[in-house]
């Protein structure tokens, strides 16, 4: 293995059209942002760039839509992605953008370099062209007809609908973005990068060097050098953008893939006036961390880019993770089906370190995974609440409870065999978890720590200290057993830092050690704290989340899915027409009978109602159901008092999987129906009729 220097570590580079998604902070800022920690840890020499991509048909077309500058655009969502990184606990060195005068000039200065050393073609090619706006289209910019599905909206590039690669020729009727005029095509002058030419280095750097990448990076870049590489235009028809510096060539400028990678370079260049250190010395360790959408540009699109120009170093790993479903579907943005991280940080404070374990523990690493909400409650509850935080929780109540709040001696002369094997548990967690991270596998690296927890809490729970008082060597078994269980938090404290750095910190506030304990050297010590050392009062980690929150989560994403913080006014104008039209002809998606035939709907007739403490909008309901008598939790308070309804006959979902709601198993739905006023009413028979009946 190289010895190397110091490390770069770059994260892909959003485009500033929007704001981030949870799949953004899973597929690259998450991994890249614990292993820079676990780097700063081991008090490595690393720099962690990245920055905002603003230029980009992304960016033009959602100022079209919004009615503003690209430069507004950039600016207002530049500054959003920024504050949720920062909130999330991203630790960026350098936050830059790719508007700045640095990163124009930096990425001019690259193209005007491969210029002159004659390493582009230039050619003439017919490009589409909408003569009423008078401009060049870019794929995007144009729309028609989904040749596979049908979809009416579909792309130049791609149909959102069914997800088919397209090209504006396979469009029927195409039409242009911006004036809806038919495009013509139009002759066009453009710069190209002849990629075939690095197509034998790329073969041997990627596919014998590189073997260790993960398998989807390794595979990818196999497909494409497999498929043959061809010349790629780097330059675009455009007036938002970088402008290509020569002479004849206004009106155009870099392609963003061009533009955008060498943002890395230009944000280093803003940080340190070393920056050259980082890049061109070869005992520097760069490492892209990315999503595999963008493996090509990082594998062979910049590196080749960094092999023409010389004098760069080349990276050593791009781990690159798949994609982040959420309740089963993919991601899109265009119908806002996503988790906006600057919502959640708002519906959920204080809780950033939750979201950054259920999105670790989850990696998309080597597939597609799917996030749910409940999975996210599942995890918050039972594993960080039950097994990290409980753990942690139990040694320090025991130690001021048993310890009279001070870090107890540890006698060596009683110690025992579980003592022993916990001890080896730690020394051994160290080397697994330092090996996974060192080897870019996270997910596996959080496992060993949560386990490491678990093991602890068995620990406590098999040598009961607060049974020993009074016993033969009752006091030394109980400083035993509390030194190492505070010794343990202590190494805790150090291997979940990387991953959950406001956790760590909280733990070290209340074990009252200093910042550089924390310090990877001293995992595996159990020399952390020392004997007779005051301890702060135990605080809890975390925080149970609740039934009623993750509801409400799935209720405002399936209610967002058409509008939301990525749509444009014009947009939030339509969805707010079509909110203002009766519910019945708003229709879900079509089901089948036996979809229908699954429900098991019966007449039910309510016996009791009374309000849950701290919850405005539920009542806890008794309903009788002729053959038993439920317990159904229902939220109507908002609309009905619980006297007004005692004797009502409702219909209920009976067949219905219990749930815990604010701590009571509600086993039911009852059936409601809204008119346009927001009122709800019972759905009822014309005239009643026993409980138990059946509905069909």
């Amino acid at each position: 293995m190289k010895d190397y220097k110091r490390i770069l570590v770059t994260a892909a580079l959003p485009y500033a059209n929007g704001p981030v998604h949870i799949g953004h902070l899973a597929g690259c800022y998450i991994p890249a942002d614990i292993y820079v920690r676990y780097q700063r840890a081991q008090k490595q020499d690393v720099k962690f760039v990245g920055g905002s991509d603003e230029h980009g048909v992304p960016i033009t077309i959602r100022a079209m839509k919004e009615g503003v500058s690209p430069q507004q655009i950039v600016d207002k969502y530049h500054a959003v992605i920024r504050d949720s990184f920062e909130k999330m606990g991203i630790s960026f060195d350098i936050y830059s953008r790719t508007t700045s005068p640095v990163h124009h000039k930096t990425a001019a200065d690259f193209f005007k370099k491969l210029y002159d050393d004659g390493l582009f073609e230039e050619r003439e090619t017919e490009q589409y062209y909408d003569e009423k706006a008078k401009t060049f289209l870019a794929d995007r910019y144009i729309t028609g007809t989904c040749p596979v599905c049908g979809n009416p909206n579909a792309y130049g590039d791609q149909c959102e609908k069914c997800g088919s690669s397209l090209s504006p020729e396979q469009l029927i009727n195409p039409r242009s973005a911006l004036s809806d005029a038919v495009p013509v095509k139009k002759l066009t002058k453009h710069w190209y990068f002849p990629l075939q030419h690095y197509e034998p280095w790329l073969k041997e750097w990627v596919l014998e060097d590189h073997k260790e990448w993960k398998n989807n990076v390794y595979g990818q870049c196999k497909s494409w050098l497999d498929n043959g590489l061809q010349s790629r235009a780097m330059t675009r028809d455009s007036n938002w953008g970088i402008k290509v510096p020569l002479p004849g060539a206004e009106g155009k400028v870099l392609y963003v893939w061009f533009d955008a990678p060498i943002g890395y370079i230009s944000a280093t260049k803003e940080l340190t006036g070393q920056w050259a250190d980082y890049w061109c010395r070869e005992d520097t360790k760069l490492v892209h961390f990315i999503g595999k959408d963008n493996i090509v540009f990082h594998c062979i699109i910049f590196p080749a880019m960094l092999k023409a120009h010389g004098g760069f170093v080349l990276p050593d790993n791009v781990p690159a993770n798949e994609f982040l479903n959420i309740e089963g579907e993919k991601v899109s943005t265009s119908r806002n089906w996503a988790v906006w991280v600057h919502e959640y940080l708002k519906d959920f404070p204080g809780c950033e370190d939750v979201l950054r374990y259920v999105l670790c523990a989850n990696a998309p690493e080597t597939k597609d995974n799917d996030f749910t909400w409940r999975d996210f409650q599942d995890r918050n509850n039972s594993e960080l609440v039950a097994i990290f935080g409980n753990f942690v929780n139990r040694s320090l109540v025991l130690m001021h409870k048993l310890c009279g709040g001070k870090v107890p001696p540890f006698h060596n002369a009683i110690i025992d065999a579980d003592d022993k094997q916990l001890m080896e548990d730690i020394g051994a967690a160290k080397i697994k978890i330092t090996q996974s991270i060192e080897e870019y596998r996270f997910r596996e690296a959080l496992f060993e720590i949560i386990d490491l927890s678990r093991k602890g809490n068995q620990y406590l729970q098999k040598k009961e200290p607060w049974k020993k008082a009074g016993a033969e060597n009752g006091q030394q078994q109980i400083d035993n057993c509390i030194h190492l269980s505070l010794q343990l938090t202590a190494n805790l404290a150090i291997f979940i830092n990387p991953f959950l750095p406001a956790t760590a910190q909280k733990m070290r506030h209340m074990l009252k050690v200093v910042e550089k304990m924390l310090d990877w050297k001293n995992a595996g010590s159990f020399k952390l704290l020392s004997v007779g050392y005051t301890l702060r009062a135990p605080e809890l980690l975390f925080r149970k989340i609740e039934d009623s929150e993750i509801t409400a989560q799935v209720e405002k994403l399936r209610a967002n899915a058409v509008a939301g913080p990525n749509t444009s006014t014009a947009e939030k104008k339509t969805t707010e027409d079509n909110a203002a039209q009766p519910k019945e002809n708003m229709l879900k998606a079509e089901i089948v009978y036996d979809d229908f035939a699954k429900l098991d709907l019966k007449t039910g007739k309510i016996l009791s109602a009374q309000k849950i403490e701290k919850a405005d909008k539920l009542l806890k309901l008794e309903i009788d159901l002729g053959f038993e008598k439920r317990t159904i939790v229902s939220g109507i308070a908002l609309h009905f008092k619980p006297e007004e309804i005692v004797g009502k006959q409702v219909v209920v979902v009976a067949n219905l999987a219990p749930r815990k709601m604010r701590g009571i198993e509600s086993n039911g739905m009852i059936l409601m129906a809204e008119d346009k006023n927001g009122r709800l009413h019972f759905v009822n028979t014309e005239e009643a009729v026993e409980p138990g009946a059946g509905v069909s």
